[in-house]
């Protein structure tokens, strides 16, 4: 039976988080996710390239031939890529340095190709956009709460868009969650958090 339109969406969420559940798209994620700030402007990135490639790769579906379907994917992918590159670097340069490569590197985001050719290739416009909006509010939801665990675990502060948000005065940051090692330690903890929620854990 045929999930519905919000049932596309709401399944991005939490049951096919693409971090936490599908477990793609981990590189970028754990790189940036040292800042809140880094986080949003990585997950709303993300999410507008995931939501526009689902739209026009559902509306070209069906004249696209499947033997050639993967190099138009990318090419797709890669032109909302370079929208997403320019218009960062034009009008949020703080955020465009902080991303650094990992900006341009959506184009190869498994999350990305992989909705793509799971989804949008076989599902109609709406539902395509159900899935990307599903998707992409998941992704950027892990990404925050990552984030906020690292930055102000690691730092006592969490600083975003040049004000301090919070501040924990005397406490003294573990500076590893700011580390590569802190990433992979905060990503297993809360995945297996979710997964013991979901009663998926032993």
């Amino acid at each position: 039976m045929k999930r519905s339109v919000w049932r596309d969406f709401t399944i991005g969420i939490i049951e096919e988080n693409p971090l936490f559940s599908l477990v793609i798209g981990l590189c970028a994620a754990l790189a940036v996710s040292s800042k809140v700030e880094n986080a949003i402007f990585m997950g709303v990135a993300a999410s507008f390239v995931l939501v526009s490639s689902n739209i026009l790769i559902s509306v070209i579906r069906k004249i696209v031939p499947s033997q050639i379907r993967i190099p138009v994917f990318i090419v797709v992918i890669a032109s909302f890529v370079t929208i997403v590159d320019l218009s960062m670097k034009a009008f949020f340069p703080a955020g465009y340095e902080a991303l650094g490569v990992w900006v341009p590197l959506i184009v190869v985001n498994c999350i990305i190709l992989g909705r793509a050719e799971a989804f949008a290739s076989k599902n109609g416009i709406i539902r395509s956009i159900a899935d990307g909006l599903g998707k992409g509010f998941g992704y950027t939801l892990a990404l925050l709460i990552i984030a906020v665990i690292r930055e102000l675990g690691g730092t006592g502060q969490i600083v975003a868009f040049e004000n301090t948000i919070v501040s924990l005065k005397g406490f003294q940051p573990p500076q590893i969650l700011q580390s590569f090692p802190g990433a992979f330690f905060t990503f297993g903890i809360l995945m297996g958090l979710l997964r013991k929620i979901q009663g998926k854990g032993e």
